[in-house]
């Protein structure tokens, strides 16, 4: 009989939010969570109500402004801009280094914020906060040969991010781009995260640095953050459709871009037989439900090959931890070490199972379904954003799954038998940031992954978006603009020497380095 569970004492969302009220009263009111433009935290915007995706319980949701507003608020940023691009290194460093601090000093309260509004184990919401930590400290250390011969943009940097890392992603990039001279925007994620980016924002704001919180709905704000003439670069990373949206709209301006968009990343097997590496790799596939823009959903397999892989794949998928990130059996238990908790909604989980089950209707192959009876749950516990490891071999081409990433714990698999085919089935997306590519031999590998239309080829094992003086990117679809990762990504949001190409993928070039 599997023990009751019960929340870890002191980790209910009303902790998390009456330690918010504590830690930075001047960014958080009563049950709302406030806009920071012009220098100032301010209640404007109309507050929606929103669910946590763990247990479909009411959090705080994002104050949306409207269009006027987010002028407003952009032409704020200007001004912060041109005085803030005049502040001297030495100094800049110092304010970006005591808001690292500052992050580091309320490190536990920002991963559970993260635990609540987007459904990250303890494990990898720890993780997000202490990359983005970690990652700014390192550019703080190496900043100055970055920078030399190079200046600020002529205006801000705008920010528009998914929901799923907002701080290894999202503040990572706004602490760096304000280290480089550029005061920055940022527009809150609709689906998740609004507290977090409040609280890192409020903590890094009480140092001086130029940051702009807000928030509203894409299609209201994207005439001020992308459109509007005061914004210097435009900085995105989310879907293809939004991304050629925001592509579309950079491009009728020539104004500077960095667009990270989402592709199939695919993990090809060919004259492969260390399945025991295998077997120890896929449930690391599985972190956080594969809702990350480096997740492996598709497996193309030589089909002689297929039932070794089925036999190092199954038990690996069956071990996969789920359920409720805070949930002990005991008050003084560690948080459990789950591989993922809910998908980011009830909406997005019911897509997948809807996506699914089309897909078998129309032929495909279920070879594992999980069980939801298998998680960790509180008595009780509403599961609705809750989607068990689910694989399909063969889903028709008609179905989604067949060329787009599911972004949720959807594996599907194809099989070939040429090398030919092999190549087709893993650049069926135009472009993908990874992709992995397991055999023997590394003469093939050589031959054959510069054949496959992905930024980053793994041998053997995963890759993923990067650290530090990690280049990162995308071919084809999944990117445009300029690459990030190190210096480029210094580079990107300032100026160089006259006439200077930026390594990247645009309409014109493509430059890796």
């Amino acid at each position: 009989m599997a023990p009751t569970l019960t929340l870890k004492p002191g980790t209910a969302w009303s902790d998390a939010w009456q330690r918010c009220l504590a830690v930075a009263p001047e960014a958080f009111r009563d049950e709302r969570v406030l806009n920071l433009w012009d220098g100032r935290w301010q209640a404007d915007g109309r507050a929606l109500p929103a669910t946590s995706p763990v247990d479909l319980g009411p959090i705080a949701g994002p104050p949306r402004l409207d269009a006027a507003t987010a002028h407003q608020a952009v032409r704020a940023s200007l001004d912060q801009h041109r005085a803030w691009r005049h502040i001297p290194l030495p100094e800049r460093r110092a304010r970006v280094a005591a808001a690292l601090d500052a992050l580091t000093e309320h490190r536990h309260l920002l991963a559970l914020l993260l635990v609540w509004e987007i459904g990250k184990p303890w494990r990898l919401a720890q993780a997000d906060v202490d990359r983005a930590i970690d990652g700014v400290r390192w550019y703080v250390e190496g900043i100055e040969p970055m920078l030399e011969g190079r200046g600020a943009l002529n205006g801000p940097v705008s920010n528009i991010a998914s929901w799923n890392y907002p701080m290894s992603v999202l503040v990572h990039a706004m602490l760096v781009q304000a280290l480089a001279g550029n005061a920055v925007i940022a527009k809150t994620p609709t689906d998740g995260g609004a507290a977090c980016l409040t609280l890192a924002c409020a903590l890094a704001a009480r140092e001086g640095l130029p940051l702009t919180l807000v928030s509203g709905s894409g299609g209201e704000l994207s005439e001020a953050l992308v459109r509007a003439p005061e914004i210097g670069c435009v900085s995105f990373v989310g879907g293809r459709d939004t991304g050629a949206r925001i592509a579309t709209a950079v491009a009728d301006v020539g104004k500077r871009h960095i667009l990270e968009q989402e592709g199939l990343n695919t993990w090809g097997i060919w004259n492969f037989t260390d399945w025991s590496a295998l077997t120890a790799v896929v449930p690391k596939l599985f972190d956080y439900g594969k809702q990350r823009c480096t997740a492996y959903p598709r497996f193309v397999v030589q089909r002689e090959a297929f039932a070794d892989f089925l036999a190092a794949y199954l038990p690996a998928v069956r071990s996969v931890r789920t359920g409720h990130p805070l949930a002990v059996e005991h008050p003084d238990d560690p948080l459990p070490a789950l591989d993922f908790g809910p998908l980011i909604n009830a909406a997005k989980a019911k897509e997948l199972a809807d996506h699914v089950a089309e897909a078998t209707d129309r032929g495909a192959v279920p070879l594992h379904r999980g069980t939801l009876a298998d998680g960790r749950f509180l008595p009780g516990q509403d599961t609705s954003a809750y989607l068990p490891p689910i694989t399909l071999l063969n889903p028709p081409p008609s179905s989604p799954l067949h060329h787009a990433e599911p972004f949720g714990p959807v594996d599907t698999i194809v099989l070939v038998d040429t090398e030919a085919e092999l190549l087709a089935a893993m650049n069926a997306s135009n472009g993908a940031l990874v992709a992995t590519l397991s055999t023997d031999d590394p003469a093939t590998f050589r031959r054959l992954a510069p054949q496959i239309r992905a930024f980053k080829t793994g041998h053997n094992k995963p890759r993923s978006r990067g650290d530090r003086d990690e280049l990162f990117g995308g071919f084809g679809s999944s990117w445009r603009g300029a690459f990030v990762g190190g210096e480029l990504l210094v580079r990107a949001v300032t100026e160089g020497p006259a006439g200077e190409r930026l390594p990247g993928n645009f309409p014109a070039y493509q430059l890796n380095a």
